[in-house]
């Protein structure tokens, strides 16, 4: 095993509760009562009180981590209760790290839990790095994974990454000021982000549950390690999980050497290909509100609604008349027979992503007739027909 030095100092002595509190952790002679007081000293921030933040902060906070910030401005939706288990039916609505802070407190009130409701920008984010010791990592979009990565080198601070979809998972550690030279960061392992829209977040492409348990725990592991400096951290190591396989192995990455050095925060979402300015960029006029389409829909005339979502989404929920065609196949062109040249067409998503991408596909392919519906199926439930179901 290679351990790092211990990443924070022990606080101080433990009081009579907290030893019966912590006493299993007291008689592992990794840990002990030094290495409890190294987590009871630790500031911990972590990125979101979603899939991975709920069960990395309930450890986290049974473990004995004094201080635990969490970054979230989104409120508890139902269609987190299936994975996102420090929230209830009751918190729905509520800011998610309001729910956090109570479900924290009912584990252990000893926990000093700071909020920050606000979304990390490239002006806040240095800052609010340097307050903590340690960063976790659990975001599910690029643009946001770059820059907490490019924020923790400039803070000079190590942080835990993990990242989830269907039934997979990936764990890793970045420490651009590791000693020894092991130091390494996101870049090293993926220096660019794949082009936009390939990889579908989790509310568009779906994620297993309880594997969100799962790689948040491994993510809790390794922050224990690091603050108590014991074990072998995942430093310049991917861990890959399969819960269908039940499998996991590990990938070895280093320092790219030709890497250009972080000296400053970018635009994340142009660096990711999000900018309005990308080959994908919709123009208003090939776009048409829930409010239009309907009255498109019930004109003489109505146009083809094309759904370009995939067979399970199309079974859980379509609009009336729709044709299935999913957006890979309108990509590749290997689909393309299959949207009429000669009638107005409308394609629609979930959220009006992946239509956006089809449309542009079409467009590139000649056919002019083509748009697509702002905010997708999401939109159409929320604005024209409330009974339809979402998910």
């Amino acid at each position: 095993m290679n351990p790092l030095p211990p990443l924070v100092e022990p606080g101080a002595e433990l009081t009579p509760g907290e030893i019966a509190r912590y006493s299993r952790h007291l008689i592992i002679p990794e840990v002990g009562t030094v290495g409890q007081r190294r987590l009871k000293n630790a500031r911990v921030l972590v990125m979101g009180a979603g899939g991975l933040g709920s069960p990395t902060l309930l450890y986290l906070a049974a473990a004995g981590v004094g201080t635990l910030g969490i970054v979230d401005f989104d409120v508890v939706d139902e269609s987190n209760l299936q994975r996102q288990i420090m929230h209830g039916v009751a918190d729905v609505g509520r800011a998610k790290t309001e729910s956090a802070r109570e479900a924290i407190a009912a584990i252990n009130p000893l926990v000093d839990v700071h909020v920050h409701d606000l979304r990390l920008t490239t002006d806040n984010a240095v800052e609010l790095f340097g307050r903590y010791d340690l960063i976790l990592d659990g975001t599910d979009n690029f643009a946001t994974r770059y820059l907490v990565n490019d924020a923790a080198a400039l803070a000079h601070r190590p942080y835990v990454w993990g990242s989830i979809f269907r039934f997979s998972g990936q764990v890793s550690v970045f420490w651009e000021d590791a000693p020894d030279g092991r130091g390494c960061n996101y870049r090293d392992l993926y220096p660019q982000a794949p082009p936009a829209g390939l990889v579908p977040s989790c509310a568009e492409g779906g994620v297993f549950g309880l594997l969100c348990g799962t790689i948040g725990s491994l993510m809790g592991t390794e922050a224990v390690k690091l603050i108590c400096g014991i074990g072998d951290p995942l430093l310049g190591r991917l861990l890959i999980y399969d819960a269908l396989a039940m499998t996991h192995r590990t990938v070895r990455f280093a320092q790219d050497p030709e890497r250009t050095p972080i000296t400053e925060l970018i635009d994340y979402e142009q660096f990711c290909g999000l900018g309005p300015t990308g080959d994908d960029a919709v123009a208003d006029d090939d776009t048409v509100t829930p409010e239009q389409l309907r009255a498109e829909l019930d004109s003489a005339d109505p146009p083809v609604l094309i759904d370009v979502r995939e067979p399970v989404e199309f079974d859980i929920v379509h609009l009336p008349g729709a044709r299935l065609v999913p957006r890979g196949g309108i990509v590749s062109g290997a689909a393309l027979a299959d949207i009429p040249h000669d009638r107005r067409v409308v394609l629609y998503c979930k959220t009006g992503i992946r239509s956006a991408e089809a449309l542009a596909a079409l467009h590139r392919a000649g056919l002019d007739r083509v748009v697509h519906l702002q905010g997708g199926i999401a939109a159409w439930a929320q604005r024209v027909d409330p009974e339809l179901p979402t998910y």
